[in-house]
């Protein structure tokens, strides 16, 4: 019987890309962004530098490939037409409540990802310039395909509203893991605080769709 191959040079390589991945994740939670350069990398992924060169080009690329496999809302681009298809029936109302509250709990539970946002909107990094602008087309993509038909003539900006209440939850996440105290007098490191925070957004997109609190029980 043959034996089994565990090694070898292509093996090796996605193995070694891994742990270089892993390793950014770990200096991004312990340091911040400011904590990244290819020495501390190289060393926290026990690799010589110079493999970070030959598999990824330098520290943007590196970043980049970290970014596109840790980003919180990440939609396949061959599923759009689908994710379309089964939200028309609603005109989005599901898609834009269970988008919210996804990210929500996603930036709640995952220090990595409160670090991106934090770093993206404090630097100007191409690879996560390129990541939002992705998040942004498939975002303009569903609202206009879906969203924009059922608000047309109405006197509710929706994208508007979609827009302060996605900054919102931004922001509430951030502030409740890195001030630690609470806001408006809710505390959302408590799971009551979370729950009351995900019922007013589903309150207000019911609002938006002119759904009713009877209409929703």
């Amino acid at each position: 019987m043959a034996r089994k191959v565990t090694d070898g040079p292509l093996r090796n390589k996605e193995r070694t890309k891994k742990n270089v991945i892993t390793a950014v994740g770990q200096i991004l939670k312990k340091e911040g962004f400011s904590g990244l350069n290819i020495s501390k990398v190289a060393a926290k992924a026990r690799i010589d530098r110079r493999l970070i060169y030959d598999y990824f080009g330098g520290l943007e690329g590196v970043v980049k490939a970290y970014l596109n496999t840790h980003d919180y809302w990440k939609i396949d681009p061959g599923d759009l037409d689908h994710i379309v298809c089964e939200s028309k029936a609603d005109a989005g109302k599901g898609l834009a409540s269970a988008v919210l509250q996804d990210q929500f709990d996603s930036l709640m539970g995952n220090e990595e990802m409160r670090r991106i946002i934090t770093w993206g909107l404090s630097e100007r990094i191409p690879a996560l310039k390129e990541l939002d602008l992705k998040r942004e087309n498939t975002g303009e993509y569903l609202l206009r395909e879906v969203c924009d038909p059922h608000f047309s003539g109405s006197d509710k900006n929706f994208r508007a509203i979609y827009g302060i209440l996605m900054g919102g939850v931004y922001y509430l996440t951030l502030h409740a893991r890195i001030q630690e105290h609470p806001f408006c007098g809710i505390d959302l490191r408590q799971a009551e605080g979370e729950a009351e925070i995900k019922k007013a957004l589903l309150q207000i997109i019911d609002w938006a769709y002119g759904v009713s609190e009877p209409e929703r029980k």
